[in-house]
């Protein structure tokens, strides 16, 4: 069961509401003038709130309308911004954006109800996270122990009752938590606390995210009055395991587990029996989750962060791990990344046809680390063999193997965008950083991508350890010129973060920092620590921030970068040309004799016509194509016609022996001299923007 989905729709629901007000009144003298508006229109929001709700849910579109005429929706302090600026939705959504925009509107809506609880009724209150700041960097668990001795609060209730009902139906031997997160670490205490008390036959365990990466130095046995077992990195076989020590007690054979023994935490990993592959795990079976009951919600108009929470995404990997796994700012001394497995082609898009029969929906979003290019290459192929239509997105590196026709391909297959690390566009950087690429070298794919119609998302940091003010302020010049050239679509600046994992953490000293080491006896991954250059680069936050919700409007571009900034900065070094420059490169006859040669479009319609001159007469085909956009057409002598044809068929995405670039010269060259100069004429030119690809 997913409780956060059902927690949130109790809580937002027209008796949900009124039971929210009703604690809350006893409070109204303290409430401050935004929670007093809230309250006094708690009438408007009970009624309006079921059938949000639904429109959320994809069940209500006609609501958008209504949404977007304004005076449905009671409107507090989330607003403010929306109303003092109403040409804003103009570039978000434009004119006929509706559905879009109402869903922004209703999720400024939720927004001001969860401002109003977060006041008035519970503090650590939040849609994806509650009570955050007790999971982070937490070393010791004293804290998050004394909360949970605290009387339970409003939502723990909610989230209590519901647990209890589920526990009544279907009566477990074995409860497993997944926590993904810091914010999601106290409600699951809270429900262990509650199994514990009210269950105590019930066996409780926890897994996922955060216990592998934060509790891998677990020492407090407090921990164990709530969990029976803390499971480290892939779950199958440790749980399968788990499964039979519950079945057969004292069985103690155990993968990865913490548990307690003898009043000690101590760490078991005795089983003989190796991880299950990546092959033989199987589909995830999604059945008992309330699949048509989430929400989809717009937060803020940046293109690529509505993909994460607009819109349902079945969720798979390509690979699990990283095949790159240098980074030394990432966690690549963990399994999850440094265990490094690719699925075939075939056995995923069986996971992909699967998924999509049991849930209706075909969005993917694979989650993986770095989708693996030839990887990503061969699903896309797959997809199109079997003429499904599925709509996916996922994380890559920019490297260069993402060429345009192998981009032109992805989106042939229905991939929609990708999300990567620039990081710090600083080549001396990303060198220190291992990120395996240079600044023009993203550009270039970046480029790539765009021109196929698929939209980039950049991850960008800045406080990497040793960067200078300089490099910073280079970074951003570098960022303001791929969206001013319209490369990138989106982007998000992230601050530097050290953890316990990554070889920056682990070698503080190669990369001129001081960490400030504490105990650890609970969590352990973020560590604080003192950069050597002594600079304070949380100044540069507001400054990077701001400058980007700018540029992914596409303006302000002509502000002078010191602008952005409260402080004095330095001019930039690099040239306003930098990007554009790096992208004059012409790769179009650099073809590779093993290259794949593929052809994504259909089949065409021969017209025969002879042509003369002086004289002298010759056959000629006129070859007629269809695409989904256009029809085009080329003329070829008639024997040179007939081997195209031919040729095209042997490379269409249905043939599964793919003939490679030397294949397919060494044919035409068996019957026509002169390969390079038919390869490259205008005729083959104009197939090549259409559809013949070399990967």
């Amino acid at each position: 069961m997913d409780l956060g989905i059902e927690v949130i729709l109790e809580l937002f629901s027209k008796n949900g509401l009124e039971n929210l007000f009703q604690v809350a009144s006893f409070k109204f003298e303290e409430f401050g003038e935004n929670s007093q508006r809230i309250f006094s229109l708690r009438h408007d929001y009970m009624k309006t709130i079921d059938c949000v709700i639904a429109f959320l849910q994809g069940k209500n579109p006609t609501l958008a309308r209504q949404i977007c005429s304004g005076n449905f929706l009671p409107e507090a302090s989330r607003f403010d911004t929306y109303n003092n600026d109403p040409d804003a939705s103009g570039w978000a959504f434009g004119t006929m954006g509706m559905q879009d925009k109402a869903k922004h509107l209703a999720t400024l809506y939720l927004e001001d109800l969860s401002d109003f609880i977060v006041e008035c009724v519970d503090e650590n209150f939040g849609f994806s996270r509650y009570a955050e700041r007790l999971g982070r960097s937490a070393n010791s668990f004293d804290e998050m122990y004394a909360h949970l001795q605290n009387d339970l609060t409003y939502i723990d209730k909610i989230t209590l009752q519901i647990l209890e009902e589920k526990l009544k139906l279907v009566n477990p031997k074995l409860v497993c938590i997944s926590v993904p997160f810091p914010g999601n670490l106290y409600s699951a205490f809270r429900c262990a606390q509650f199994i514990k008390k009210h269950f105590p036959k019930i066996k409780v365990s926890m897994g996922g995210g955060f216990p592998n990466t934060e509790l891998r130095e677990l020492k407090d046995k407090r921990v164990f009055e709530f969990f029976d077992f803390i499971t480290l990195d892939d779950g199958e076989l440790p749980v399968e395991l788990l499964y039979y020590n519950v079945q057969i007690p004292n069985s103690n054979e155990f993968k990865r587990t913490f548990k307690l023994e003898n009043n000690k935490v101590i760490y078991i990993n005795n089983s003989s029996r190796h991880d299950y592959k990546q092959a033989e795990v199987g589909t995830p079976d999604y059945s008992d989750l309330l699949l048509d009951k989430y929400i989809s919600v717009i937060e803020i108009a940046n293109p690529m962060h509505s993909l994460w929470s607009d819109g349902r995404w079945n969720k798979l990997t390509m690979a699990h791990g990283c095949y790159w796994g240098k980074c030394t700012f990432c966690d690549i001394s963990l399994d999850y990344i440094k265990v490094y497995e690719p699925i075939a082609a075939k056995i995923l898009v069986d996971r992909v046809e699967e998924l999509i029969s049991q849930t209706g929906e075909n969005g993917f979003h694979f989650v993986d680390e770095a989708a693996p290019p030839a990887l990503m290459r061969e699903v896309a192929l797959e997809i199109l063999k079997r003429n499904l239509t599925v709509t996916w997105w996922t994380n890559i590196r920019f490297e260069k193997s993402f060429t345009a026709d192998l981009c032109v391909l992805l989106k042939a297959s229905g991939c929609i965008a990708v999300s990567g690390g620039l990081e710090v566009a600083s080549d001396r950087l990303l060198e220190l950083i291992k990120k395996g690429v240079t600044v023009e070298q993203v550009a270039q794919v970046t480029r790539n991508f765009t021109e196929s119609g698929i939209m980039v998302h950049a991850y960008l940091m800045y406080g990497y350890p040793t960067q200078t003010v300089q490099e910073t302020v280079d970074s951003l010049e570098m960022v303001r010129q791929m969206f001013e050239i319209g490369i990138l679509q989106s982007g998000f600046w992230h601050q530097f973060a050290m953890t316990a994992h990554s070889p920056v953490g682990m070698f503080p000293e190669e990369f001129g920092v001081v960490p400030e080491m504490n105990e650890i006896t609970f969590a352990n991954n973020d560590i604080q620590f003192k950069d050597k250059t002594g600079i304070n680069h949380d100044k540069f936050s507001f400054g990077l921030k701001k400058s980007l919700f700018n540029y992914m409007h596409g303006i302000c571009f002509d502000y002078d970068l010191q602008d952005w900034f409260d402080f004095k900065i330095p001019k930039t070094k690099i040239s306003p040309d930098f990007i554009e420059n790096s992208l004059l490169e012409d790769t179009s006859f650099i073809v590779i004799s093993s290259a794949k040669i593929i052809w994504i479009g259909g089949k065409p319609q021969v017209e025969a016509f002879s042509k003369s001159k002086k004289g002298i007469s010759w056959k000629m085909m006129k070859l007629t194509f269809h695409d989904k956009r256009q029809t085009f057409d080329i003329s070829l002598e008639k024997d040179k016609a007939l081997w195209l044809i031919e040729m095209l068929k042997n490379c269409g995405v249905q043939n599964d022996r793919k003939m490679t670039f030397g294949q397919v010269k060494e044919s035409f060259e068996q019957q026509f001299e002169d390969f390079e100069l038919f390869w490259f004429s205008k005729p083959i030119e104009v197939l090549k923007k259409n559809g013949l690809l070399s990967l």
